[in-house]
């Protein structure tokens, strides 16, 4: 009977000691197993401010400016250095250098003087460029009319036809033309008064091609009658 007894306290202790194992086997195992880690995104780096494009404007392309009106210059009666210079042609198709008159003194309304010189022609006589040069403004002007501005080869002088009827054909600022060449018809526009058909042409000297209408005047009679 004691030998029963005391196998079955053997028994009955070996069972809780294996027990006792287990559990504590599995929970160590546990505490073992690897827990995934969370992926925390790291936030995005702040960019950059970002560079605005800006478009660079279009080059205004240069322009004469716009004269007020007539070539507001200074006159000089003085021209002997400029004649033998200026190789010009009577810019009125027909006219004779002797059918000529000196009227660059004669006085005008409002205390102004001339400062150019009338060649009288029919209306509709072909109006000459009186040099090589470029054509820089076509003007409509209260005195002058319909006008053309035209600047001489070397950029120091402008000449300028006034009390036009019309232009050449085709004629535009911009244009390089020839000396003899038709670029205006005679007539009374502006202040010519009606039926005054003539032209009036005046030549000034330049400081500034750009500022033509701020030349000096001088007198384009003894430059024509030659």
């Amino acid at each position: 009977m004691r030998v029963w007894l005391a196998v079955g306290i053997f028994v009955i202790t070996v069972g809780i000691a294996t027990g006792w194992f287990l559990r504590n086997h599995r929970f160590e195992s546990l505490s073992k197993t690897d827990i995934p880690s969370l992926a925390i995104a790291s936030p995005s780096p702040t960019p950059a401010n970002p560079i605005l494009e800006t478009t660079s404007p279009s080059p205004t392309p240069i322009e004469y400016p716009t004269p007020a009106e007539t070539p507001e210059a200074k006159s000089s009666s003085t021209t002997p250095s400029f004649v033998g210079v200026l190789n010009l042609i009577i810019p009125v198709a027909g006219v004779r250098a002797e059918q000529l008159i000196d009227t660059f003194s004669d006085a005008r309304s409002e205390g102004r003087t001339h400062d150019a010189i009338d060649i009288p022609a029919p209306a509709g006589t072909a109006v000459l460029a009186a040099a090589d040069g470029e054509i820089i403004k076509l003007f409509q002007s209260e005195r002058g009319g319909t006008t053309i501005y035209q600047l001489s080869a070397d950029r120091k002088v402008v000449f300028y036809y006034a009390h036009l009827q019309g232009y050449a054909n085709g004629l535009a600022a911009g244009q390089y033309v020839r000396q003899g060449q038709v670029i205006a018809y005679v007539g009374d526009t502006g202040n010519a008064g009606t039926g005054n058909f003539h032209l009036h042409f005046s030549i000034a000297i330049l400081a500034d091609a750009k500022r033509y209408w701020e030349g000096t005047n001088i007198n384009p009679y003894p430059l024509l009658h030659h």
